[in-house]
């Protein structure tokens, strides 16, 4: 009888357990939709099927050797301890340095912000700015974990549907027009995530000053900066030292520098938010990876510089084929994208369910592209994109095969 109390009254714990509701704000934060057309993807390899994988977002290429030469070096001395939750003061210098260098813009270094990741600096700006009932304005499409780090931080999204009147662009008119009175930050991606586009110069002072007259914050997210064609690459810092309290810069060394998997980026912030960062920093994370800080010292040698402008011609290269290519199959791209390594296409021509467009091209091709789904709910099921950060010769392959796809349905 014991025996049978004790079962009994462990299966009610177990079942007790089980429906211990999750936070509130994890009803709003979805993954990556694209994750399970990975899955997929991953399953047919595994089956013997040839996929190209042109959903992902990260470079093909392999971090520069000056780089992982440094990091093998820093392990090699051992000195692999903590560093201050801010960054190690050599690797912000040396940022520091690069703005001036590329951009002629002196900041200090004492306002650079080492971060696990552009994603850690987001949460530590989110982390700062953002409480219930504070509102973050950007644009739709965009990068999808922007509106889950302020579901994190409890804020209200203010998502703006975007089009090809402005590259997909927020502009200060629309900002204006969809200003409230809660609106506490807006959010730039440019060049941005999916469409590639970017914020042209003037435009962006025009936001600048209108984010300063509101007494807000603007963030700037350039992770896709150095990764421009056809124009020089551009800092939203230029030329306003007096607005520097109300601008904030995210960058990474994930996309132009190649060093995805070492998880380091920086954020530029002004001198009233250092200590809330510091804070936040020690308690969330307490410092971005020691080894990576140390790693990317050697990310801004002429050397690997040189590297990298080289694979950015080839990133050229790829756009400069497959946006024509994707045209004639009947895509549209209203506007050719001058950044990042994206084409974020209007499939509307071959379908109206672009989730379903891209399990289907999957299966019958082994061609993985991305559905819009992922970017917001600005017309998700017309938009697809590709990513190619793929050799050409698998662009050309991933055309053929996206051609006898369309011409078979």
């Amino acid at each position: 009888m014991s025996d049978f109390t004790s079962n009994s009254a462990s299966d009610s714990l177990r079942q007790r357990q089980s429906f211990i509701p999750l936070a509130q704000r994890m009803e709003s934060i979805e993954p990556f939709h694209v994750m399970s057309l990975l899955g997929k993807a991953k399953a047919l390899e595994q089956q013997g099927r040839d996929v190209i994988h042109l959903e992902v977002g990260e470079p093909d290429f392999n971090t520069p050797q000056p780089i992982i030469a440094a990091g093998i070096d820093a392990l090699r001395q051992g000195d692999i301890h903590y560093t201050s939750s801010l960054g190690l003061m050599e690797l912000r210098q040396s940022i520091a340095e690069f703005y001036m260098t590329r951009f002629k813009r002196d900041i200090s270094a004492s306002k650079v912000v080492v971060t696990p990741g552009a994603s850690g600096a987001l949460l530590l700006i989110m982390g700062a700015l953002i409480g219930r009932g504070d509102a973050v304005m950007l644009a739709d499409p965009g990068y999808p974990c922007n509106q889950n780090f302020v579901r994190f931080v409890d804020g209200e999204i203010q998502a703006i549907a975007v089009d090809d009147s402005t590259s997909y662009q927020l502009t200060a008119e629309l900002i204006e027009q969809n200003w409230q009175k809660n609106t506490k930050v807006v959010i730039i991606a440019s060049p941005a995530n999916p469409t590639g586009t970017i914020v042209p110069a003037r435009e962006m002072q025009k936001i600048i000053h209108l984010v300063k007259d509101k007494n807000a914050y603007l963030v700037v997210d350039e992770i896709y900066q150095n990764l421009v064609y056809d124009i020089e690459p551009s800092c939203a810092l230029t030329g306003v030292d007096e607005l520097d309290e109300h601008i904030i810069i995210v960058n990474s060394f994930s996309k132009y520098f190649q060093m995805t998997g070492w998880r380091l980026g920086w954020c530029v912030v002004p001198e009233q938010l250092l200590q809330a960062c510091d804070h936040l920093s020690q308690n969330l994370f307490l410092a971005a990876p020691t080894t990576a800080q140390k790693a990317a010292m050697a990310a801004f040698l002429p050397e690997t510089i040189a590297i990298l402008e080289q694979r950015r011609q080839i990133f050229q290269q790829r756009r400069d084929y497959l946006y024509p290519q994707l045209l004639e199959l009947g895509f549209k791209i209203p506007v050719k994208p001058q950044g990042a390594f994206y084409l974020y296409c209007d499939c509307s021509a071959h379908t109206n369910d672009s989730v379903t467009f891209a399990h289907e091209l999957l299966q019958a091709t082994g061609v993985a592209i991305t559905p819009g789904i992922d970017f917001g709910s600005n017309q998700p099921e017309r938009y697809v994109r590709f990513a190619y950060t793929r050799d050409i010769n698998y662009l050309e392959q991933a055309v053929q095969r996206l051609k006898g796809f369309l011409e078979q349905s």
